[in-house]
């Protein structure tokens, strides 16, 4: 009896030291956070979340990867490249104040999310030259 105690007396100290770690940690990584949220996000001097999508689109595809959704009416475009490794991106559009719209690339290689600020930059460089080529282009 004396050693069914002491076991779950053992279990539950476990239990309740992982728990603290984990909120620990949890509170740890807002910083980092935060600084991943600012590589990941751009804003653009447009209005046109319509057109702002299928530049996006287009310029994912010309990074080789190949659409899996896209939903205007929520503003998401979801992506993967499959060229030696499974790289799937996630880019959002949302309206920022009157005149600009605030795109974030969210990145996962496998599971993991990419914390590394070249796939992110490489991205923007391509979506603000096509955007650029976008308004100057004449309907």
């Amino acid at each position: 009896m004396k050693n069914n105690a002491v076991l779950v007396m053992i279990v539950l100290s476990l239990l309740v030291t992982g728990c603290a770690t984990t909120q620990q940690r949890l509170l740890d990584t807002d910083s980092s956070q935060v600084q991943l949220r600012s590589i990941q996000t751009r804003a653009f001097d447009t209005t046109d979340k319509e057109k702002t999508l299928r530049t996006i689109m287009s310029t994912l595809q010309d990074l080789g990867f190949v659409i899996d959704k896209a939903d205007a009416t929520l503003g998401t475009v979801s992506a993967t490249k499959l060229k030696y490794y499974a790289l799937r991106m996630t880019v959002t559009v949302r309206p920022r104040g009157e005149t600009q719209l605030l795109v974030r690339a969210n990145a996962q290689y496998n599971v993991k999310p990419v914390t590394d600020p070249e796939p992110y930059q490489q991205f923007f460089t391509s979506l603000e030259k096509a955007m650029f080529l976008t308004a100057q282009q004449a309907d």
